[in-house]
Formats: C-alpha cells, structure tokens, sequence
C-alpha cells in the first residue's frame, strides 16, 4: 500500500460522503432460523458493495484461516460477528448494525439473533425496519423459526418481506427446492396477512444472485438482492403526511429569558405560528420558534430534533406530546395490545411495571391474556399468563392518562416496552391496538364530602398498618393486639386478614405467583378505599413480592402506609406451623407455598422490623402502637 497525506485522505473520505448526500435510507433486518447464514449474507453485502477497508480485509482473511475456512474463501460472518460470544459459539446473540451503500442507495442492516432465546433482540431490530430479509436454508425448509420471524416482523409494521432462500449450491442449485420452500412460506405469509414478498434463490457464501447473478441458477429470472434492495419502494413521506407530532423529551430553560421544549418531530411538519396542542393536557398555544444549534428554521419535518417555544406559557414537561391542534392524538388510561414476552420469568397479570412509550414512563398492569398466539398454526390458545418468547392479546391499565395512537398508525406512539420495577431488565413489548370504552366513559366523580374531612371527624391520620412476613411469623397474632390497643384508644381501624379474605373478596384465586400478585391487588384497593373513609387500616398478609408492596405504597398519600416486617426465621415460622402447613409443602401435598416451593422477597427498608425471637406479641404490638401514636 502506498502512503497517501492525511490531507488526501480527509479529502477521500470527504469526497465519499458528499456522495451518498441526497440517497434514500431504506433500513433493513435480516431474520431466520440459527444457522441460515445472516451473518455470512451481510458481509457479502459489505464486500460486494466495496465497503470493506484493505485493513479490514487482511484481517478478515486471516480470521477466517483461523477459523478453519479451506483454501482462500472468505468466512464473510465474521465481519459482523463482532462479540467475543457470538465467534465462540458460532451463532449471533446480539443485534448488529452495519451502515453501507451502493450507487442507488444507503442502507442500515439489522442482524439479528435466530435462535429463539433472543426473540428479544429480533423485535428491537424490526421496531425501525422497512423491510425483513427472511433466510431460509434450503437444506432444512420453512421451520418454526422461519414462521416467528415471519410473524413478528409484520407483527411490527414491517409491510415488505423477501424470502431469501440462502446455501442453493448445497442443494445443487435445484429449482424444485426452491419452489417447494416459497409455496410453503407464500402460504403462511397469506394466512398472516403479509404484504408483499419477494422470493430470491441465494447463496451468501458463494455470492450466488446477492449482487451478481448466478450462472447455475439460470431458472431464476428475476433480481439479485441487491437490485431489489435498491429499486424497492421506501415508505420515507409517510410520516411528512401525517399530522405534527413531537414526544417532549426534554424542557429546555437555560435561564429565566428562554423556555423551549426539545425532541424529535415523529411525525408531520411545523411552522412558526402553526397552533398546536400539549397533550395530555389538552392546553393549547401556537408555535413562536423553531430553534436549533444552527439558528432558527422557517419549519421543521419528521426525523428533525429541533427545540419549539410557544406563544403561550402553558404546562408542559417531559413525556408531553406537542401535536397538531385540530388533529391531535388520543389520550387514556386503558388499552387492549398485543404483548411479546421477552423475560425468563413469566408475566405476572396484575403486577405493576414500568411502560415506557415514547418519552412517557408510567406503571402499568396487564390483566390476564385475553389469547395467545400459536405461532405455527396462529390458533388463539387460552392462556392465564405468558411465558419466554410468548406472544398474546391483554388489556393493560395504565395509573394515569397517557398520549397514544395505535400501533398501526404510528410505531413511536403506539409501540411501547414494559421494565420490571425490581431489576429494571425490559420484560416485554407492546403494541396498542385501541383505548377501551370504559377508558373514556368512565370518569372520577367529585365528592363534596372528602377523605380529610372524614379524617377529621375521626380525629386521627388514615394509614395502612401493612403487616408481611412468612407463614407463621405472628402477623395476624400481632395485628389483631394492635387492632385491640387502638380500639382501646378511641381509634377507628379495621383488620384485613389474609385468611378471612380468601373466604370472601378472593376465593376465587389460589396460591400460584399470578394468583398472588392479584389477591393483593385487590386487598390494596380495599385498603385504599378504606384510608379514604378515614380509618386506620391493619393488613396481614404474606404478601411475598415486594413489586406488589410497593404497588399498594403508591396507592396511598405519603406517609401513609407503614409497612412492618414481621422478620422471624423460616425454621422458628417452620417450628410453630399451628396449621401444619409447613409439613405438607414439605411432603409435597401443598405446592406453591411460602418459603418453600414459592421465594419471599423481605422488605429492603420498611417502616418497622419486628424480630419475633426476641420480643414477644405483645410487645411488638406496642412498637406498632407507638409507631401509630407517634410516643
């Protein structure tokens, strides 16, 4: 190699960009079962389109002589299995993005995982995709896998597919293959509503119809994949043509002379004096100044971040949606969506998670599954709840309103993820399908007569005396004495017992994870109605997963629910076992019970810890007593 200045290589490198100024972006994710060779047709793409550096080439060739690959051929995978894992393993486990382009066009790839167990990062790169390259190995056909991707990516709004038919020189380029495998997909494809499909005869390693076209598939008349890839329509004025939408993603003040809002216009264009609407608010104003780093623009389009100030000081944070006046986006608290799965541990319906949708972040619970999907035969299947990799239909309640459209309309206002609360991993994907009636019939009436005025004439301060410990720890021994000594002060309480409810108010659920989560689902909302007549509530329940504890603290007013760890060992709880419960679940007779077959997750800061070893009922009773009377 020769030595070339560093003035003519910034002048090179320069030149390369200017090129590829004014070329469309078409953003694409290749998908399939582990094994179809994803990887291998990317760095074919990437060195057929002569994006590989020399450097970069060398180091491939000798990777690839490492690696066992005969002769001289070239092992392309390796150029996009970058992670350590995925070269000792063999197979992608993370999402890879690469960036190339051709004379026709630019284009961002997603190489995505095919092995099931990472169905999660699948879905991340088909969230922004507007097209799904399918590989199929032409030795092994149309598999389950082949049907989830297939499934998922127009699932997500992806409305263009090709099925790439990949390794045809293993099966000595036979066309007979070839069309067996495309009536198979074309028909599954046609069952899922699939738009339009491109079927291409490949081979990856051989180069076979990706960018030149194959001699030994002279059958085949149509384009190489790349030719497609260039000439395929890209859908890049469809957000201009929707009406203004910006996420706020971040309120912009750097002193007391400006206030400007900052994100990313999704949707739409505006303009300086357009009138517009914060939602969920439902304020409005019109649009003062679009600014930027550069300077003021006379407007702005989708894809453009740019920072609005209006006319009008009204309320407005991060989270808030800025919209088009006469035609905003809607706003609820209640939804019906299709859910994917993405966790080890099953979705628990009831639990609250975080759902993060835009520059939103709110807590949600999904109910029950109203079906899942069985992806091979697309049966609507019963289900109680969904396991890894699970996908199905649920209604999801949010705490509060959120700014929405459906999915189908829009991926950035309808697509959304749920986190769990305690590991903060994401758990699921979302997309909304429509705001449930009762989300808007159904309003919060304005009582006369309030919860502090109820208080009052109690003469005392609603709380919620949240016992938790193991099954015989004392809980209910406790808050019964508790219950006693504040009667015995003129105080009005009244006792939620974990037993008397299962009699009652949920003797229709029993004693799995699920079960659990919405028993004290609803024992929270009791107890909340209950601080809202003034009383002092008392709770003894196991209440084993700290999520749902928390969920019950923000139902109430700060400070009012004091939760008190009834913190006594599992071999003193197993000791006592009045109800002889600890020895059944022992002997196998009683599953999913406490401490046993099922984790109790202790309190990490409660408001009280009681240490049943070393001070008796009694005693405990006091310290709770005090707590309340605030001796």
């Amino acid at each position: 190699m020769s030595y070339r200045p560093p003035a003519q290589v910034a002048s090179d490198i320069d030149g390369y960009l200017r090129a590829r100024e004014g070329k469309d972006l078409l953003r694409f994710i290749t998908c399939g079962s582990v094994d179809d060779g994803k990887s291998t047709l990317i760095g074919r793409l990437l060195y057929d389109s002569r994006q590989i550096f020399v450097d970069q080439l060398e180091r491939l060739e000798a990777d690839s002589r490492r690696v066992g690959t005969q002769g001289s051929e070239i092992d392309f995978a390796l150029l996009v299995d970058g992670l350590a894992a995925e070269r000792e393993q063999g197979i992608t486990i993370d999402v890879a993005y690469r960036f190339f382009a051709t004379e026709g066009r630019k284009f961002i790839v997603a190489d995505t995982p095919g092995h099931e167990q990472y169905t999660r990062n699948m879905v991340t790169g088909a969230s922004t995709a507007d097209l799904a390259v399918i590989l199929v190995d032409a030795r092994k056909g149309v598999l389950t896998q082949t049907r989830r991707h297939a499934y998922l990516t127009h699932l997500l709004g992806v409305r263009r597919m090709v099925l790439a038919v990949n390794k045809m020189d293993l099966v000595g380029y036979d066309q007979g293959v070839f069309d067996a495998i495309v009536g198979e997909f074309a028909a599954f494809a046609e069952r899922i509503g699939a738009g339009e499909t491109v079927a291409i005869p490949i081979s990856g390693f051989r180069g076979d119809n990706v960018a030149a076209r194959s001699e030994a598939m002279a059958w085949y008349a149509g384009p190489t994949l790349i030719e497609h890839l260039e000439t395929v329509p890209v859908d890049a004025d469809a957000a201009a043509g929707r009406p203004f939408r910006m996420p706020v993603q971040w309120v912009n003040r750097p002193d007391q002379s400006f206030r400007g809002f900052s994100g990313l216009v999704t949707d739409g264009t505006v303009r300086p004096g357009d009138a517009v609407r914060v939602l969920p608010s439902g304020r409005t104003s019109s649009v003062q100044r679009i600014v930027t780093f550069d300077g003021d623009l006379p407007q702005a389009e989708a894809g453009r971040s740019v920072t609005l100030t209006l006319k009008d000081e009204v309320d407005c944070s991060r989270g808030d949606v800025i919209a088009a006046a006469a035609a905003p986006p809607e706003v609820a608290d209640q939804f019906e969506a299709t859910i994917v799965w993405m966790a080890d541990e099953p979705l628990l319906p009831g639990r609250g998670y975080w759902l993060k949708l835009g520059t939103q972040t709110v807590t949600a619970q999904v109910q029950a599954p109203k079906y899942r999907v069985d992806v091979d035969t697309l049966e609507h299947l019963a289900a109680k709840t969904l396991e890894l990799n699970g996908i199905g239909v649920a209604n999801v309640a949010t705490d509060r309103p959120i700014v929405f459209e459906p999915y189908a309309d829009s991926r950035d206002l309808g697509g959304f993820v749920l986190i769990d609360k305690e590991t903060n991993a994401t758990v699921g994907a979302g997309l909304l399908h429509f705001a449930l009636r009762r989300a808007k019939n159904v309003h919060a009436y304005t009582l006369d007569v309030t919860r502090e005025s109820r208080a009052e004439l109690k003469n005392q301060r609603p709380l919620v005396l949240w016992f938790t410990g193991l099954s015989g720890a004392g809980k209910s021994t406790i808050a019964n004495l508790v219950e006693k000594k504040l009667r015995r002060m003129n105080r009005h309480t009244f006792l939620l017992d974990g037993d008397n409810v299962r009699h009652g108010l949920c003797r229709d659920l029993g004693f799995t994870d699920a079960d659990r989560v919405e028993n004290i689902r609803r024992v929270g909302e009791v107890a909340r109605l209950m601080t809202d007549a003034g009383l002092i509530v008392i709770t003894a329940f196991i209440s084993p997963f700290r999520a749902e504890r928390e969920m019950v603290r923000a139902l109430m007013a700060p400070g009012e629910f004091v939760e008190v760890f009834v913190d006594t060992p599992l071999a003193e709880a197993e000791r006592r076992d009045v109800k002889g419960l600890y020895r059944k679940a022992r002997s196998g007779e009683l599953r999913n019970f406490t401490g046993i077959d099922s984790p109790y997750e202790p309190p990490v800061e409660p408001e009280l810890r009681i240490d049943t070893t070393r001070v008796t009922p009694d005693e405990a009773a006091e310290m709770v007593v005090r707590l309340v009377v605030g001796e």
